[in-house]
């Protein structure tokens, strides 16, 4: 397939993509009846726009990575909606190329962001990765790259995530035990002592009659006095 095949391709996906009934569109066609200028112009002058912004406008990283994200998402959902499973798997492969790409690029663009016209390339980039063609970016790095270095350490990959799902489990294992065994004990600590129950002072009812108790025993332990053994003494 030559390049004036790729345009052709295209240029018949956008005119398809006019003629849907969508949001864009209506867009467009309300701007079409005020102005009188056609669909077709419209969007190429929206695209021409896009371009010159990534190149010369401000926050032209944010334009491109809504390009690379908002239309290839918007048809990942009608892919799963619809019956037919060739469509996942070719947005499936370009969310794997895309979140390469992306990896790569959070290592490399401190040095790539100096680079002349770095987004309007990047746009380019992402463009041909979701292009409808059947040997678009997303299927040539896929099929050149991913998938070759993918087979070739699947295994080991494979017992990697094993050993570091058993090893995270045992971890969270042995963390639980630990927070349970530091809550008890922490529990244990607070809770706190039984306290000794106070003695109750007597009451001055009961005060008077042990004093009355007291001193009647006092007076039985007294000697009685014999009044006949008092001599009389007479006048």
């Amino acid at each position: 397939m030559g390049v004036l095949d790729i345009l052709t391709s295209i240029k018949d996906r956008a005119e398809k993509f006019l003629n849907e009934k969508n949001v864009v569109t209506d867009f467009l066609g309300k701007l079409e009846e005020k102005t009188g200028i056609k669909k077709k112009i419209l969007a190429a002058g929206a695209v021409s726009l896009t371009g010159l912004y990534l190149v010369y406008g401000y926050g032209a990283s944010l334009v491109c990575n809504l390009i690379g994200f908002v239309y290839p998402a918007f048809y990942s959902i009608k892919a799963i909606e619809s019956a037919n499973k060739e469509d996942d798997t070719k947005w499936l492969t370009y969310w794997v190329v895309y979140g390469v790409f992306s990896l790569g690029e959070f290592f490399s663009d401190i040095f790539l962001y100096w680079f002349p016209f770095y987004y309007a390339f990047k746009c380019l980039f992402l463009l041909w990765c979701m292009a409808p063609m059947s040997w678009n970016g997303s299927q040539v790095i896929y099929t050149k790259v991913v998938r070759p270095v993918f087979l070739r350490h699947e295994a080991t990959v494979d017992n990697m995530v094993s050993d570091l799902s058993g090893k995270a489990m045992s971890a969270a294992e042995t963390l639980t035990r630990e927070v349970l065994s530091s809550l008890v004990k922490n529990q244990a600590l607070v809770r706190p002592a039984p306290q000794p129950e106070a003695k109750s002072l007597p009451s001055s009812s009961a005060a008077t009659a042990s004093t009355a108790n007291t001193a009647s025993k006092q007076d039985e332990d007294k000697p009685v006095r014999n009044t006949t053994d008092t001599p009389v003494r007479t006048q």
